[in-house]
């Protein structure tokens, strides 16, 4: 039975659409390690919010599984001496592999001979190698970046704590002055710091400080939200599909609210108005049951 992972990158706010990307991108990353590093896990889910980056794996494997290769060295020719001895060729060879000349076999390619041996490596605890997950975190790639501080490293927005948990253990590792820890960072104004006790913990805590950090949890929240009130009015509101997905991306607790505004501006034409609040204001417009 393997153990959860959670990794957390927080970040200032990100712009809109460079989170979904981000999102996916760290996932497929993520994804890309583990299989190079032997580790075996059940499923990778994506979180994301515009203030943060974040996996949680399940059941990954707490030990690499032992690996045998069979490796190629020189040709048997170069291998072998004029008296049948093995050559510093040979020995260098088995050497570099930590083996020794009983090891080689010989295996014809294309009608040649070469030295071969095969090659046993123990695998390694997994807490040791997810600290890996730091080249993860500096193999992401925007398409804009920034400095912050002394730093001379570029990122889409300076990070400020970085979760990394192994069922209940924190990966140690650190990143500029940035140490992992276990805690989080709730809403910029309703919330407060989390301490996460194992990385199943995630999703519920961080609701509890008003980050609903599901993406698609977050979305129905808000479509469910403007039904309700279109409902309540007999209003029609056309949910854009671009536009709910910027929103989206740009809040971590969906609330929505109705404002208005005065109605001479109604002799402005539609399509300045729609613009301009779905643009500028990223607001859904509101039209009457006639469609007005």
């Amino acid at each position: 039975m393997g153990k959860n992972l959670l990794f957390e990158i927080g970040l200032e706010e990100m712009p809109a659409h460079i989170v979904v990307p981000s999102m996916n991108q760290l996932k497929e990353k993520t994804a890309v390690f583990l299989k190079e590093n032997v580790l075996n896990y059940d499923e990778i889910a994506a979180y994301s919010t515009p203030r943060r980056l974040a996996i949680y794996v399940t059941n990954v494997d707490e030990r690499q599984a032992d690996q045998e290769e069979v490796v190629k060295g020189p040709a048997k020719k170069i291998a072998l001496d004029a008296e049948g001895n093995w050559s510093k060729a040979a020995q260098g060879f088995v050497r570099g592999q930590g083996l020794t000349t009983d090891d080689i076999f010989f295996q014809e390619i294309k009608g040649v001979e070469y030295v071969h041996a095969k090659k046993h490596t123990d695998g390694k605890a997994a807490f040791e190698v997810l600290a890996g997950l730091k080249d993860v975190l500096t193999s992401l790639t925007f398409p804009v970046t920034m400095h912050w501080g002394k730093y001379d490293v570029e990122y889409i927005r300076p990070i400020h704590w970085i979760v990394a948990l192994f069922g209940d253990e924190v990966i140690p590792f650190d990143f500029l002055d940035i140490q992992t820890g276990r805690t989080s960072r709730g809403h910029r104004f309703l919330g407060h710091d989390v301490t996460f006790t194992t990385a199943d913990e995630y999703l519920e805590k961080l609701a509890e400080v008003y980050v609903i950090a599901d993406s698609k949890r977050r979305e129905e929240m808000i479509i469910d939200q403007i039904q309700q009130i279109a409902t309540k009015n007999s209003w029609k509101i056309e949910l854009d599909a671009d536009l709910l997905e910027e929103v989206n991306n740009l809040l971590e607790y969906p609330t929505a609210f109705v404002g208005n505004y005065a109605e001479k501006y109604l002799s402005v034409p539609e399509e300045v108005l729609v613009t301009s609040m779905k643009e500028h204001q990223r607001y859904f417009d509101v039209r009457d049951a006639n469609g007005q």
